[in-house]
This record gives C-alpha cells, sequence and structure tokens, in this order.
C-alpha cells in the first residue's frame, strides 16, 4: 500500500481537480490504487490503467488556467508517482487508450516498484523527465526527485508491501517525514539533464506557459519552488525584488541544529545559490530555503538531532517561516 505515502501531491491534486472535473473522477488517490480498486473512482475514465493520467492531466489543465506554478508542478509530479502493483517486483502498465492533451504530462510515466526488473535505471529516466518538465512550467527541476519511491522490497515478501508506508494522517508524506525515500537521480544530474534546454519542447515554452507566470505567482509553503524558466526579459522585474545591494539577498538567518540556509548572491544569470544560477529571485531565495530544509531534515533523522529533540516536521515549519521571510 503506497497510494498515501506522498500524501501533499495528492492534497494539491485534488484542489486542482476540485475546480473542474468534467469525468467525476472521485479522488486522486484512486489513481494510485490497483486496477481493481481504481474502478471505484475512476467516473467516466473507463480504461483504468490511464485513471492516473487522466486525474494529473485534467488538474495540470486547472492549474494553468489559474496561473498556478505550484499546482502544475505538483499535478506532474502526481502523474509519476508509483502505482500500487499489488506484488512485490511487479510493474503497473502503461495508459495507452488515452492521449493526454497536455504534453507535459503526456511525457511522463509513473514509477515502476523498485524491486522490479530494470527499476533503478526505468524510474531515473522518469524523474529526470520529469525535471525537464518542471522546468518547462517555472518550476524547481529539483523537486523532481519528491516523485521517486522506496527501497527495493523483497521478491518473496507475499504481503505486497515491501519497505513501504501508507498513513493517511501525515499532510507531508510518510515517505518523506520517516525518511524512506530513495533519490532516483543526484542534484547534479538533474541539473545536467535540464541544464541547456529545459526539456526537448523547450522552443514551445511561452506559448505553453506565459512569462508573467513565473514572475506573479506565490507559491504557498507546501512544496514546489518556481524556478527559471529562460526568460531573459523578466530581469528587470527581478531586480525590483531583491531590495538593492551585492550581499547576501537571503533574508532568513535562523537555523534549527545550526543548519543555515546558504546565500543566495548576485551573478551567473542573475543570482547565485551554492553554485546554480537563477534567473530571478524568488526562485533562488526559494531554492535556498530548501536546501536549508534538506540539511535539517538531515540533521533531525541523525543522532544529534534526535538527541537535541529536532524533528522532521519543525524543518518544515522552519521552511515555511524562510518563505515567508523572503515573501515567496
Amino acid at each position: 500500500m503506497i497510494e498515501h505515502s506522498h500524501e501533499q501531491f495528492l492534497t494539491s491534486v485534488r484542489n486542482s481537480l476540485n475546480k473542474n472535473n468534467p469525468d467525476g473522477i472521485t479522488d486522486p488517490v484512486f489513481g494510485l490504487l490497483g486496477d481493481d480498486a481504481a474502478k471505484g473512482g475512476a467516473g467516466k475514465i473507463k480504461d483504468v490503467t490511464c485513471l492516473q493520467q487522466a486525474t494529473a492531466d485534467q488538474a495540470f489543465t486547472n492549474a494553468k488556467a489559474a496561473k498556478d506554478v505550484k499546482g502544475m508542478v505538483d499535478a506532474l509530479i502526481y502523474r509519476a508517482l508509483e502505482r500500487n502493483s499489488g506484488k512485490v517486483g511487479q510493474t503497473t502498465n502503461k495508459c495507452t487508450s488515452i492521449k493526454a492533451k497536455n504534453p507535459e504530462i503526456a511525457a511522463i510515466q509513473q514509477h515502476q516498484d523498485p524491486a522490479s526488473n530494470n527499476a533503478k535505471a526505468v524510474n531515473k529516466e522518469i524523474a529526470l523527465e520529469l525535471a525537464r518538465q518542471i522546468k518547462k512550467v517555472g518550476g524547481n527541476p529539483q523537486d523532481a526527485l519528491k516523485s521517486g519511491t522506496f527501497a527495493p522490497g523483497n521478491l518473496n515478501d507475499n504481503s505486497g508491501k515491501g519497505n513501504t508506508c501508507d498513513e493517511t494522517n501525515d499532510p507531508v508524506g510518510c515517505i518523506f517525514t520517516q525518511n524512506k525515500l530513495v533519490n532516483d537521480a543526484t542534484a547534479a544530474e538533474i541539473d545536467a539533464a535540464v541544464g541547456g534546454g529545459g526539456g526537448n519542447n523547450n522552443n514551445n515554452n511561452n506559448a505553453d506557459c506565459p512569462p508573467d507566470v513565473t514572475v506573479t505567482v506565490t507559491v504557498p509553503p507546501a512544496g514546489a519552488t518556481p524556478a527559471a524558466g529562460g526568460n531573459n526579459g523578466n530581469n528587470n522585474n527581478n531586480n525590483n525584488n531583491n531590495g538593492g545591494g551585492n550581499g547576501n539577498q537571503q533574508k532568513f538567518t535562523d537555523g534549527l541544529g545550526n543548519q543555515k540556509a546558504p546565500a543566495v548572491t548576485k551573478g551567473g544569470r542573475g543570482f547565485v545559490v551554492e553554485g546554480n544560477d537563477f534567473v530571478n529571485l524568488a526562485a533562488a531565495v526559494g531554492r535556498s530555503c530548501d536546501i536549508q530544509k534538506n540539511k535539517c531534515a538531515d540533521f533531525a533523522n541523525s543522532n544529534a538531532g534526535r538527541s537535541a529533540g529536532i524533528t522532521v516536521g519543525q524543518c518544515d515549519q522552519q521552511t515555511a517561516k524562510c518563505r515567508s521571510a523572503n515573501g515567496v
């Protein structure tokens, strides 16, 4: 059972889907269930192997209409999540009977059981493609790593659970709070995958997502961080937000366990965080807050962090404060 492991994305996709749900899909969770269980919430979708895609596609459409970058990113991540296969090592089928309306959704497949044949390579490519599509819509490509799954289970485990978790009362997702997420790629590999073009259809980026999306949308503290979409025409707007000066643009100075947010400085294509370039200040600051969150979570899961009584939940709360202090 894994359908609630990434709960934050179920919540976000549910909110987007509910704005317009012509197929009457009961809830995004059904798209992550096995075929038999999925039928109970498929609405007008006849092929349940396509329910996850159809759910993501409609949520993405609604978020795009609202110029909601976070909603689009979360729909992309949801599309890439592993579905329940019912058995350790068993794969789930691709959707072939329905074509996604949005090419960004069509480019993505769901993760496969980590104990299945060639899963490591398959899931890595899924994450890299997801990163490209996230960049296209103005999100942070590093968030593609949040779509990852668990460590491989034992093929002789007949329970079907493997090394998973499934907590309905964890709003973030137990795969994160229980530190069970296995990254499909390194941060450097994600950067390399999106480095030059931001996806195969980057030439159509402006047509799909107007430049004002990356500038004007305020991203809530729950998850994704808007990143550079290659819209150099926005540089003047970004510079209006930097408060002047060439020093550290990161305004948040607190740090649980002495894990501080890294500096945001002018340079590169606009701003630099730990050697990575960002066109706009909001994306750079958001990345700085995310890095602090990761460092804080690592510390919370260490012996020293546990001795200090620091939890991952406190790290999440700190990230919200970091974003709020910077107005992102």
